[in-house]
């Protein structure tokens, strides 16, 4: 019978086959051992004085299996069955320690599964009697302290009590105190004490218990006590003493790991989280597949590489530690207690990787992993708090992508859970409760109640209450609580609100480290908080502070960071409200820039795409509004249509990208006026209604945005229905919006605009009359919010405007805004009987809109012009009256920059050519004729002026200040060339295409303020320069004026014409009323060039003669030989675009003509200093590059031959050879654009004979046609030539400007004045070719005769056109029909010397217009009769006249340039006959009908009158002449039908 005997030998035996298991880790063998055991245990009889022994052996086997499995079984029974042998141990056993001590491991285990308090508690009952019954000689001394201290290090954690960590830290420094040096447990003992050292400084966050971590971890993994600096020397005896496979080795490792990332969360070097990867990767390496600590291994390997990912974006990253985690839970067995949180790490790598990349996929694995955690967590257990809140994590971040109010509801109830599973002052708590409030906070961004923003605000305040000063993670607790505060001020409008965010964000960012992976957010936040703030109370400090936090933001920020993208959106956004406030153009192009940049680095699918792109729509549409280019606008639709496209349907940002898409069709419609934008623009505004769910903090800005597209629907269409709907709307978005909330001004502002859109339509006079008296006790009565008492609209909106100014703080940058509406408003009310007095408070708040230095400069000018206009109306005599135009034209130089390029220039000034203009004509009444004329220098070609100021000479700076002056030689090249050469958005074009653009354009804005800062360095500084490039003044201007001549301005405006003398000597300027002369006369004779005699007549005797006689001039006959003074005309206005040069009366005799080339030499300037510059600065012309280039192109590509250039060109040449001056030609094909370029480089004269073309949409583009190809304007004014004199531009069209830019001269003979050429002889409209080479001739012969010198100087070029223009009309009779043979040529000469001028640009186009429709109509009727023999353009019985023309009309109309006619005698098909004959009844010219056939008759008229006839005999057709003869009134036909419905809408 088996007894005690046998219970021995099972017990042997069992001893040997644990020591087989801890040599092979055979788990067959601790079963075997464990059976062994149990066999003997039941061979023993109670009592027996073994059995303590015995069952302390199976339970500590049965511990080791355990250990392996994780068999929740195994421990269970191991606790009773050690529980048993210390019960039966005898007190004065000496084996009682260790057997406490293993009874306590096992109650540590049952806690570490199933998260009972009892049970720990028991394991620190059983060490503390271990330790208590130990010697301190004894050698598992320090053993039994080690597990004392892991036992209430457990305790800490779940319960939080510093005591428990003060007592496990002590028992660990024992514990290493008491283990010899080299003892092989001496390093796990560091490494527990690292532990304990790790967990105090994330409770506490202090450094030096982080020091004391990494020191006892790095000590444990080298097994030795020596000082860091020897780490090396340590771990190579480390190496020594411990074996490759010594178990703990890889314990140690880990556990060096753990504390180089928590190092590396305080304080953010990437050194300590690359040691931690490669301490994690060696603990892996070194544990042995199967090992029951390889899964928590790899656990700790994938936490490595996912901060690692957290801190650099890396993909690689974030994909080793999502396997790493995959690993983990896949190696772990099912109810092994570490599989929750291995479910738990893996969830959160997935939502970063969410968070990077937007893959739904990942989401949903996050989810589901950490519903796994939760499921396998028992309740009680301490990590189920963490288990529930990142569950909550992953809720709320799916919610953010996807909008179902359902997961962010689940997220606050797991964050809640979480709050109430965590036990009070257990150091989890203040993160929990920091989730919580994210929670509430992302709800009450989508829902918008006040109860779920409170409840973010106290989660988040309790988090930084319940965190010790130092803790790691008190910055990002300050930070959320900033963000919850943010929120409920732009719900409420609470300025507490507000400052408390700010303070909270300079809290996270103080107490955040230098260089911590968190820092960039904490910037960003404090920047967006600043940015708040600037918008409501519109501090320039804030806004600069925005920027500034921001850039710092993204300078921290490595590249491809997951958060980069965002950091450049939210520096974008600060830009964008800079720009709006101040509107400099750097800030929009930084803006832009940065947009464009998060847009780009933001994966496709990541959930903050839709928001970038939405905001770069936002910066486009705040460039168009100030540049007015179509590309930024079709940016701004497409980039909003990008954001509702990819945002998916219920997503709480849905109404705001509807929101802002319909304010961009909406822009786009006040632009262009297309309907279809309108329509689109209401309905996604009621779609953005729709979806936002009431209460919603953005719903007033909805329905405000919603009613302002319904009044631009009322204004464009006048429906009474669109303006009770935009009443309707705009109070709701008053109604809604809490008192002192931010927007209210605006959006009472915004009503007031309806009330006066409805006034204005549908108000009576009357019914306000009776209601104004009671208007101010109403505004002192009403409370804010208050439904509006029995007033009209017109005191509604006072009303309205009056409270949007009066919670304006200010500085704000809306508040001209406001003043400028309220004004609007009193002038509006001004015209009631009785009310008149308000105009002055009109008048008051447009000045104080204008004059308010914190408002943009556009928006100052809008004001400024308003207020002009009202002074000048009503109170003309005042001196406020050149105060306000003082002002505008100040603001007209800010406008117009330099920062613009040349294109934006005159998009920009095409609304702005009158304003000097206006100034002028109001300071000529006024007497202040000084004033008059420094603001028309001022004002008008500005383009010019600029680009001759970045050419301007600067030989005296370089005696003063060389290094200075190549500075801004260097500044101002590249600033001319970025100016030219700046390309434009294109649909279609790539994403990285666009950045460069953007790139090229932020550096051109760079340049421009670098170019200013230069200019103010150079006044401030060099003695002498305090006016360097400023406005000249009156008494500057006088200076320089040429000897030979007097320059003559005249000034055309609506309100009265003056002309302004200058005459060299003269201190003054003299002023000469021009009473007989108008605008609308001026218009009159640019548009009826077919009365072109009656047009010079009137010129002459209302402009010319009135001004010639002021000045005392007196006439000279051809036949004298007394030389003609000069006169420089600088015309504006209308009359820029006709020829003054010509006015005059013309007859067929001496004795019955008159005109100014009786009295004078006259040519143009554009302005007065371009010349008086001339004057300045003559200097004599290289000799090495004087000389003459010729080229000529007769047969360029789509253009009519023009064969008379060739022998132009070559009589020329001719001639200069014989006068033996230097000279060079190629004709056609033999000349490139870039070889043409060359010459004109290498010869200081050019002569082009070819066609021209203007280019009215874009004058850069107007062009010479070579037969290589065009060279444009565009080119040529990238050119400075610095020893160029004469270009002879016989061509059609050379000076032909753009009406809606009168005054910038845009126009071919313009740009060469502007490439440095000093005289230009250009033409206003086309040129016989028949006549160009005569004119050619005689100007030639004339210069070369009056040379000075062997070389080619055109200095004399005034007076030789003079002698070529006189030659040609003795050759022409002198009538008014030759007018148009030589009216075209002019010169433009800046050289007043010897020479003549300076000038650039009339326009000629309605002529060219009218001859172009006199050719397409005879053309039309030759083709019509193609039933007649001998068609041709003199065909039978047709002959058209014109006054002004020699007939027959087509002698030599060759080189008309009618590419319209043209084309169609290629392709008649391509055009019908009715489009053609448009304008023909506009066009006066008479019609012969002569005897022919009676087919021909009809269809002539048909033509000519657009009614059917019915053709009479032949016979009976009479002339008219024939017809005044016989007295009879027989038409030669009868009306039997109207056609003229026919051609209505053409």
């Amino acid at each position: 019978m088996p007894g005690p005997e046998h219970g021995k030998l099972h017990n042997i035996h069992g001893h040997w086959l644990m020591a087989q298991f801890k040599d092979t880790r055979d788990l067959s063998y601790i079963t075997g051992a464990i059976s062994a055991y149990k066999q003997g245990v039941d061979n023993l009889q109670d009592g027996h004085p073994d059995m303590p022994s015995m069952l302390s052996d199976l339970g500590t086997a049965l511990l080791g299996q355990f250990g392996c499995t994780g068999h929740l079984a195994d421990i269970t029974e191991a606790t009773t069955i050690l529980q048993k042998a210390v019960d039966l141990t005898p007190p004065s056993d000496m084996r009682l320690n260790c057997r406490l001590s293993n009874l306590g491991i096992s109650y540590q285990y049952c806690f570490d599964c199933m998260g009972n308090l009892s049970d720990i508690g028991q394991a620190i009952s059983a060490f503390q009697k271990a330790v208590e019954l130990s010697p301190l000689s004894g050698s598992n001394l320090y053993a039994f302290l080690n597990n004392l201290g892991g036992s209430y290090l457990a305790h800490f954690k779940w319960l939080g009590s510093l005591s428990d960590l003060a007592e496990a830290i002590s028992a660990h420094q024992k514990a290493v105190h008491l283990t010899p040096t080299g003892h092989p447990d001496l390093p796990r003992q560091f490494s527990n004490l690292g532990n304990s050292y790790l967990t105090r400084f994330e409770q506490l966050g202090s450094l030096s218990d982080m020091a004391e971590a990494i020191s006892a971890c790095q000590k444990a993994h080298l097994g030795s006590l020596s000082d860091i600096a020897e780490a090396i020397s340590a771990h190579q005896k480390a190496v020594q003493l411990t074996p490759t496979t010594h178990p703990n080795l890889p314990s140690q490792f880990s556990n060096l790991g753990l504390s180089y990332i928590a190092c590396f969360r305080q304080l953010g070097s990437l050194s300590d989280i690359a040691e931690a990867i490669s301490a994690h990767h060696k603990a892996v390496e070194l544990t042995p597949t199967g090992h029951p600590n390889l899964p928590s291994q790899f656990n700790n390997l994938g936490n490595s590489y996912l901060t690692h990912f957290e801190h650099l974006g890396s993909l690689s990253d974030i994909a080793e530690a999502i396997s790493a985690h995959q690993k983990a839970v896949h190696l772990t067995p099912t109810g092994h207690p570490n599989l929750p949180g291995q479910f738990s790490n893996l969830g959160l790598s997935h939502i970063a990787r969410f968070r990077q990349f937007g893959s739904l996929s990942d989401i949903a694995e996050a989810i589901s992993a950490h519903q796994k955690a939760v499921h396998l967590t028992p309740t009680g257990h301490p990590d189920l708090s963490s288990q529930f809140n990142n569950l909550g994590n992953s809720y709320l971040t799916c919610f953010e992508h996807l909008g179902n109010v359902s997961d962010i509801a689940k997220a606050i109830s797991a964050h809640q859970k979480a709050v109430q599973l965590t036990p009070t002052d257990h150091p989890d708590l203040p993160s929990q409760f920091n989730n919580l409030g994210n929670s509430y906070l992302t709800r009450f961004e989508e829902l918008g109640s006040l109860s779920d923003i409170a409840e973010a605000i106290s989660a988040h305040q309790k988090a930084v209450e319940l965190s010790p000063t130092g803790h790691p993670n008190l910055p990002s607790w300050f930070s959320n609580l900033g963000l919850s505060y943010i929120a409920r001020f732009r719900q409420l409008g609470s300025l507490s609100d507000i400052a408390e965010a700010i303070s909270a964000h300079q809290k996270a960012v103080e107490l955040t480290p230098t260089g911590h992976p968190d820092f960039p957010g904490r910037f960003s936040n404090l920047g967006n908080s600043y940015l708040t703030h600037f918008e409501h109370l519109g501090s320039l400090s804030d806004i600069a502070k925005a920027i500034s936090a921001h850039q710092k933001a993204v300078e921290l920020t490595p590249t491809g960071h997951p958060d980069l993208p965002s950091q450049f959106n939210n520096l974008g956004t600060s830009y964008l409200t800079h720009f709006e406030h101040l509107g400099c153009l750097s800030d929009i192009a930084e803006a832009i820039s940065a947009h464009q940049k998060a847009v780009h680095l933001t994966p496709t699918g990541h959930p903050n795409l839709p928001s970038q792109f939405s905001n770069l729509g936002l910066s486009y549409i705040a460039r168009f509004r100030q540049l007015g280019s179509l590309s930024d606008i079709a940016e701004a639709i497409s980039a909003h249509q990008k954001a509702v496209e990819l945002t998916p349907t219920g997503h709480p940002d849905l109404p705001s990208q509807f929101n802002n898409l319909g304010n961009s069709y909406l822009t786009r419609f006040n632009h262009l006026g297309s309907l279809s934008d309108l329509a689109e623009a209401i309905s996604v505004h009621q779609k953005a209604i729709e979806l936002t769910p009431t209460g919603h903090p953005d719903l007033p800005g909805q329905f405000s945005n919603l009613g302002n597209s319904y009044l631009t629907c009322f204004e464009k269409l006048g429906s009474p229905s669109d303006i009770a709907k935009a009443i309707s709307a705009h109070q709701k978005a008053v109604e809604l919006t809490p008192t002192g909330h931010p927007d209210l001004p605006s959006w009472l502002c915004n009503l007031g605009s309806s009330y006066i859109a409805h006034f204005r339509h549908l108000g009576s006079l009357s019914d306000i009359a009776k209601v104004i008296p009671v208007q101010q006790e109403a505004v002192k009565l009403t409370p804010t919010g208050h439904p509006d008492i029995n007033l009209p609209d017109i005191a509604k909106a006072i009303l309205a405007q009056q409270k949007a100014i009066e919670l304006t703080p200010f500085g704000h940058p809306r508040l001209a805004f406001y003043h400028h509406n309220l004004a609007n408003s009193f002038y509006l009310l001004s015209h009631l009987p009785g009310y008149h007095s308000n105009l002055q408070r009109s008048l008051l708040h447009y000045k104080s809109a204008a004059s308010f230095d914190f408002a943009s400069p556009s928006s100052r000018l809008n004001a400024a012009k308003c207020w002009v206009a009202l002074t000048s109306k009503y109170y003309l005599q005042s001196p406020e009256t050149l105060l306000a135009f003082e002002t505008v034209m100040n603001l007209l130089s800010l406008v117009a920059g330099l920062e613009h390029t040349v294109k934006h220039h005159h998009t920009l000034l095409q609304d702005m050519s009158d304003l000097p203009l206006q100034a002028a004509a109001a300071a000529c009444s006024l007497g202040h004729v000084d004033k008059a004329l420094e603001w028309l220098e001022q004002g008008r070609c500005l383009v010019w002026t600029q680009l001759n100021h970045l050419r301007t000479p600067i030989d005296d700076l370089v005696q003063h200040n060389p290094a200075l002056a190549q500075h801004f030689l260097d500044v101002s090249k590249n600033l001319e060339c970025a100016s030219a050469h700046a390309g434009s958005l294109q649909p279609g074009m790539p994403l990285t295409e666009k950045i460069s653009l953007e790139k090229e354009a932020h550096a051109h804005l760079n340049l421009a303020n670098e170019w200013n800062k230069v200019c103010n360095t150079i006044r401030t500084t060099v003695p002498g320069f305090h006016n360097f490039l400023k406005p000249p003044l009156c008494s500057a201007l006088i200076q320089n004026l040429p000897d030979s001549g007097p320059v003559v301005v005249v000034n055309v405006h609506h309100t009265q014409c003056d002309a302004i003398a200058l005459i060299a000597g003269v201190d003054e300027p003299l002023h000469i009323q021009l009473p007989r002369f108008s605008w609308k006369k001026a218009k009159t004779y640019q548009q009826l060039y077919d009365i072109f005699a009656r047009a010079s007549i009137g010129l002459w005797k209302d402009v010319a003669k009135p001004i010639l006689e002021a000045l005392a001039f007196s006439a000279s006959k051809p036949s004298s030989n007394v030389e003609l003074p000069r006169i420089w005309w600088c015309p504006t206005g209308p009359l820029a675009f006709l020829p003054l040069h010509a006015a005059g009366i013309y007859g067929r005799s001496p004795s019955d003509s008159e005109s100014i080339l009786d009295y004078a030499v006259p040519s143009y300037t554009p302005t007065i200093t371009s010349l008086t510059n001339r004057v300045q600065s003559n200097s004599a012309i290289d000799a090495g590059v004087s000389g003459l280039f010729l080229t000529c192109h007769p047969n360029a590509p789509n253009a009519l031959p023009i064969p008379g250039t060739i022998e132009e060109v070559r009589s020329v040449y001719d001639q200069v050879i014989e006068h033996g001056a230097r000279v060079h030609k190629v004709e056609g094909s033999g000349l490139t654009v870039e070889q043409g370029l060359e010459y004109m480089e290498k010869f200081s004269s050019i002569h082009l004979a070819c066609h021209a073309s203007q280019d009215q949409k874009e004058p850069l583009k107007s062009q010479f046609l070579f037969h290589s190809g065009p060279l444009t304007l565009s080119q040529i004014m990238q050119k400075n030539f610095k020893n160029a004199d004469l270009t002879f531009l016989s061509a059609c069209q050379t000076s032909t400007g753009e009406e809606n830019l009168s005054e910038e001269a845009v126009h071919l003979a313009a740009g060469m004045l502007a490439a440095g050429y000093q005289q230009v002889v250009a033409t206003m409209w086309a040129i016989g070719d028949s006549h160009a080479p005569e004119v050619a001739n005689d100007f030639y012969d004339y210069l070369l005769a009056h040379q000075c010198g062997s070389g080619f100087d055109g200095s004399q070029s005034a007076y030789a056109l003079h002698y070529a223009i006189q030659k040609l009309r003795q050759r022409l009779d002198n009538s008014p029909n030759s007018l148009l043979a030589w009216a075209p040529y002019y010169l433009g000469n800046d050289r007043p010397a010897d020479s003549n001028f300076a000038t650039a640009g009339r326009d000629g186009q309605h002529l060219v217009n009218t001859l172009q429709s006199l050719l397409l109509v005879v053309t039309a009727l030759t083709r019509s009769l193609k039933n007649t023999e001998g068609l041709g353009y003199r065909h039978v019985g047709v002959v058209v006249q014109i006054p002004f023309l020699k007939p027959p009309l087509l002698q030599r109309m060759d080189k008309v340039h009618s590419h319209a006619v043209n084309d169609y005698l290629k392709h008649p098909g391509r055009r019908t006959l009715p489009n053609i004959l448009t304008g023909l009844r506009n066009t006066h010219f008479k019609v012969t009908l002569r005897r022919h056939t009676p087919e021909a008759a009809g269809i002539i008229l048909r033509v000519k009158e657009l009614v059917e006839v019915e053709n009479v005999p032949g016979h009976l057709v009479r002339t008219k002449e024939e017809q005044r003869q016989e007295r009879k009134a027989v038409r030669g036909y009868q009306v039997v039908g109207n056609r003229k419905d026919q051609f209505a809408d053409v």
